[in-house]
C-alpha cells in the first residue's frame, strides 16, 4: 500500500527535526467538500476550534507551481482535524502529519477536483511537519502549544475506550491467524505443491489485509519507520514498484511472482517464504504491544477504504495472482470491524451517523456479492483488465458512499465526553 516507505521519494524530510510525541498514531479518513468561508483564528493566531477540534484547512494549488498551503500553521494541543482539497495540483498525490519520520495522519489519492477529506488526531505540543508529496516545498512546520488534556472518562467515552481496547485484542487474534496462514503457506512451498501453495497464499492474505491499516505501529523495536530493514510492513507485503534496493524483495509478492508468473517453485521461493514466516513471528510480537485510542480505530477504518479505492479497484496489489477482490473484500472486513467496535460509543453520539454508515456497508457488500466465483481463488472474480472494465466503476462508487459517512466519525470519537 502507498503507506509504506516510497523508496524512489526517499524521504527527504528525513532531515527535519522534530522534538515531541503525539498522543496518538493515526490514519486517514474523508470529509466532504467544504464550502464554508475560510475560519478567523484565535486571538493568538492559532487555529480555531469547532466541534471539540483545531480546525486545519490545507489547500492544493496551482499557480505556476504546486504549492499546500495550510490556513494556519499553529494549533493548541488537543484533536486537531486537518481538511485538505485539491483544486489544481494535479503532482500532489498526498498529504501527511509526521513526527519523526512516523505517519501521524495521511490523505491520499488527492487527484484535483474530488471532495475535500479530513484527518483527526490528537496532538501534545511540539513542532511536527505537514508533508506534501509533489509540492514545493514538500515540507512545512506545524505547530502545537500546550499540552493536551487527559483522555475523558464519561461514559460515552468509556464505551468507546473499552471498544479499543477489544479492537486491539481482535488485531493480535488476526495476526496469530496469518501466522498459522503462512505457516501452512511455507509448508506447500517447501513440498513443491504449486496448486497448494496458491491456495494457502490467497487465504494468508486475507488475515494480513484485514489488519492492514495499523501498519505504522508494524516496526520492530530499535528500528525508524524510515528504515525498511526493521519496518515488517515493508517485509512482509512490499511490491516491485516501491523496492527498496538496499533490502531487497522479500514477502508475500515475491512469493506471488513466482507462483503466478513463473509458475514454479525454486530455491528462492523457499528463501521467500522462510523469510515471511520469520517476519510474520515477529509481527506477532510487535502487535502485542500496539495501543490505540478511538480515533485510530475511525481513521484506520478509512484508511483501509482507501487502500481499497488505490490499490485494489485499480489491481495494482494482486499483480500476479489477480486476486484484488479477496483482498478487498479482507480490507472492508477490517473497516467493519474497526467501526463495530466503536459503534456503542458512537450510537450515543450520533445514531444516525451509525445508521448510515451501517448502511452503507451494506451496499458494499451487495456489490461484493455480485462478484462472487466459489470457483475462482479467493472465492472472487479473477480481477483481470476485462473484468475491471466492467465492474469497477459501481465497485468505486459503493466504497465512496461508505467513505463519506465515515468521514465525520473520526472528529465525533476524538471529542467525546
Amino acid at each position: 500500500m502507498s503507506r509504506k516507505l516510497r523508496a524512489a521519494v526517499g524521504l527527504t524530510v528525513a532531515a527535519v527535526a522534530l522534538t515531541t510525541a503525539a498522543c496518538a498514531t493515526t490514519a486517514p479518513t474523508t470529509a466532504g467538500t467544504s464550502t464554508a468561508p475560510a475560519a478567523s483564528g484565535a486571538a493568538d493566531g492559532s487555529a480555531p476550534v469547532s466541534n471539540g477540534a483545531a480546525q486545519i484547512k490545507v489547500t492544493l494549488t496551482n499557480n505556476g507551481n504546486d504549492t499546500c498551503t495550510p490556513d494556519f500553521t499553529t494549533a493548541a494541543a488537543g484533536p486537531v482535524t486537518f481538511t485538505v482539497e485539491n483544486l489544481s495540483a494535479a503532482a500532489i498525490t498526498e498529504v501527511e502529519l509526521q513526527n519523526e519520520l512516523k505517519i501521524l495522519g495521511e490523505k491520499e489519492n488527492l487527484a484535483p477536483g474530488l471532495p475535500a477529506s479530513s484527518f483527526t488526531v490528537t496532538l501534545d505540543g511540539g513542532s511536527y511537519t505537514l508533508y506534501c508529496l509533489g509540492a514545493t516545498p514538500e515540507t512545512q512546520t506545524f505547530t502545537v502549544t500546550g499540552q493536551a488534556a487527559a483522555a475523558p472518562t464519561g461514559s460515552t467515552a468509556s464505551l468507546l475506550n473499552q471498544g479499543t481496547t477489544d479492537y486491539a485484542t481482535w488485531v493480535v487474534g488476526q495476526s496469530e491467524e496469518l501466522q498459522v496462514a503462512v505457516t501452512n503457506l511455507k509448508a506447500a512451498i517447501d513440498a513443491g505443491d504449486l496448486a497448494k501453495s496458491k491456495t494457502a497464499y490467497v487465504n494468508a492474505r486475507t488475515f494480513y489485509e484485514k489488519i492492514e491499516s495499523d501498519v505504522e505501529g508494524f516496526v520492530m523495536p530499535g528500528f525508524k519507520v524510515s528504515d525498511n530493514k526493521g519496518n515488517l510492513d515493508y517485509l512482509i507485503d512490499m511490491r516491485a514498484s516501491n523496492l527498496d534496493e538496499a533490502v531487497g524483495w522479500s514477502g508475500f509478492h515475491a512469493i506471488e511472482r513466482d507462483l503466478w508468473k513463473t509458475g514454479a517453485i525454486g530455491a528462492a521461493t523457499k528463501k521467500y517464504a522462510a523469510d515471511l514466516d520469520t517476519n510474520v513471528g515477529k509481527l506477532v510480537v510487535v502487535v502485542k504491544t500496539l495501543e490505540f485510542k478511538p480515533e485510530d480505530l475511525a481513521n484506520g477504518a478509512a484508511a483501509l477504504l482507501e487502500e481499497v479505492q488505490s490499490n485494489k479497484i485499480t489491481g495494482e496489489e494482486e499483480e500476479f495472482s489477480h486476486t484484488d477482490l479477496s483482498d478487498f473484500a479482507a480490507n472492508v472486513e477490517g473497516a467493519r470491524q474497526a467501526f463495530a467496535y466503536l459503534q456503542p460509543g458512537l450510537e450515543k453520539i450520533d445514531a444516525d451517523l451509525m445508521t448510515s454508515v451501517v448502511t452503507q456497508f451494506g451496499n458494499v457488500d451487495a456489490e461484493l456479492a455480485e462478484l462472487r466465483d466459489n470457483s475462482a481463488p479467493g472465492g472472487y472474480l479473477v480481477w483481470n483488465e476485462a473484468n475491471r472494465a466492467k465492474h469497477r466503476k459501481a465497485l468505486s462508487q459503493a466504497v465512496l458512499g461508505l467513505q463519506q459517512p465515515m468521514q465525520k466519525i473520526a472528529e465525533k470519537v476524538a471529542t467525546a465526553k
